[in-house]
């Protein structure tokens, strides 16, 4: 996985400022105030940060917004950042600030100058999330960036307090690994090996191979994958830090590794981005690993599909008729409407397995998704308003874009087939939501569920709130969030 940069918190050492490397970070009011250790810093500076305040370099500015001083004199300092933050700061403008900071670091060592900070672990947090750069498969250009420190006048309870986001980074990181990863690198048998591996944070793992999903009727899912060379497979991931007595929360991913359309091929142009289709898959294994790492107090199994979808002598053909596990018949119209099929059988066995309190499935679904929402928000369509209000809410809070779609029986019947119980496309009108009123029919009568169309926002050709361009690791923080909010009551 990629390493984090390490974080420490340490005490105020105003002579220790002209000697540090690297960068050195100094926070100013929106009114111009500096702390006493951003005054330390000016008079080392010769009175720089002073001039550039009274110039008026810092107006108009937002919290969160970041000027720099390049080879301040009088620091041993290659840079002073100079960031715009409120004494009062919240969560969101903490983490912009970080964010603004990480993105200015590249891979120097960072002293964050944060005495007065209120919410020092959340500036950690965001520039941490910054600072990661997929280089895997890059030879002799990448450095391990140098450790961030961050003065504050409480260094253990800053420590304590950034624990758990330190675990959310990692989930989030190991999210955007995943979803980057080539998938010549990424095969269903590695990504199961993957999530193997987590069994050392105290998940128990169960990877279900392709006979045993036949002996349970996974038609769906395995017509899906038998075009490939490469082995499906259904790999559950369970945590269980709650009573033994309550009811798990399922998180449910589509993780086609690559995606060619199958028989209905895509066009070439992009076909290499379908790397990115197992991004559901990516979210609710970084998620797992989340709530492994911070010991959650909450019961919650993820199970994850994994496919490939090739074209073959043996793939499904459009036109093909599969049985699913819960044992509707489902006529493929397009083999490029996929996901659905290996969620449908993921989504059955998941509430006939554990009896879950509630159902959250994502999923790179539909292209649909993308040309309403763009790459700003994900798509949440859902049978239970209180849990998908949860959700939206979770998202809310953490700065991850989400917006509802409706259900509702007129999409329902666009997917009825001529031949078979149900088809697997509905043609282009409400795309995303004929998709989700598809999957609406392996939910059983009573179980809350919402449905998360990722696809355009798991992956994106421009940096975001806390990524650069890439695998954004969309999903981590919102799910944590509402484990937290939900299930251990804050």
């Amino acid at each position: 996985m990629t390493r984090l940069a390490p974080v420490s918190f340490a005490a105020p050492d105003l002579d220790a400022i002209a000697a540090a490397p690297g960068r050195v970070a100094v926070f100013v009011t929106p009114d111009g105030k500096l702390d006493p250790e951003g005054r330390r810093a000016n008079r080392l500076a010769r009175g720089a940060l002073a001039r550039l305040i009274e110039g008026g370099a810092l107006d108009k500015k937002e919290p969160g917004d970041l000027v720099t001083l390049g080879w301040p004199a009088g620091l041993a300092a290659e840079a002073l950042d100079v960031v715009i933050l409120p004494r009062n700061a919240d969560a969101a403008q903490s983490r912009r600030a970080g964010v603004a900071l990480g993105r200015a670091r590249g891979d120097k060592a960072l002293t964050l100058l944060g005495g007065t900070l209120k919410r020092p672990e959340e500036v950690a947090l965001g520039a941490v999330l910054r600072d990661y750069d997929y280089a895997a498969h890059r030879t002799g250009e990448h450095k391990d960036a140098d450790a961030i420190t961050i003065t504050v006048r409480d260094p253990e309870a800053a420590k304590a307090a950034f624990a758990p986001l330190r675990a959310v980074a990692e989930g989030v990181f190991l999210t955007r690994d995943l979803v980057n990863a080539p998938a010549n690198h990424l095969t269903t048998t590695a990504f199961a090996e993957e999530i193997k591996g987590l069994a050392d944070l105290g998940l128990k793992i169960t990877v279900l191979e392709e006979t045993d999903m036949e002996k349970l009727g996974m038609g769906a899912l395995l017509s899906v994958g038998q075009g490939s060379a490469s082995p499906s497979k259904l790999a559950i991931m369970e945590w269980q830090g709650g009573a033994k007595s309550e009811a798990p929360l399922a998180l449910v991913g589509k993780g086609v590794v690559f995606d060619t359309g199958g028989i209905s091929i895509k066009p070439a142009q992009g076909m290499e981005e379908m790397t990115m289709d197992m991004a559901g898959a990516g979210v609710v294994t970084g998620v797992m690993r989340v709530l492994a790492s911070r010991k959650a107090r909450a019961n919650v199994v993820g199970l994850v599909g994994l496919v490939e979808n090739m074209p073959s002598d043996r793939a499904t053909r459009p036109g093909d008729v599969v049985t699913s596990m819960k044992g509707d018949t489902i006529e493929v119209i397009n083999t490029d409407a996929e996901g659905r099929l290996v969620l449908a059988d993921v989504l059955w066995y998941a509430q006939k397995t554990y009896r879950p309190r509630g159902v959250i499935d994502l999923a790179t679904l539909t292209g649909a998704c993308i040309i309403a929402l763009g790459h700003d928000n994900a798509a949440a369509l859902s049978n239970d308003d209180a849990l998908c209000d949860a959700v939206l809410k979770a998202a809310r809070a953490e700065g991850e874009g989400l917006w509802r779609l409706p259900l509702g029986k007129p999409y329902a019947e666009m997917m009825k087939s001529r031949i078979a119980d149900v088809k697997n496309s509905g043609g282009r009108p409400a795309g995303t939501i004929t998709a989700a009123e598809f999957l609406h029919r392996f939910i059983e009568e009573g179980t809350p569920w919402v449905h998360l169309d990722i696809a355009g926002v798991a992956s994106v050709q421009a940096e975001t709130t806390y990524a650069p361009k890439g695998a954004s690791g969309w999903g981590v923080m919102t799910l944590d969030r509402l484990v937290r909010d939900m299930l251990e009551g804050g």
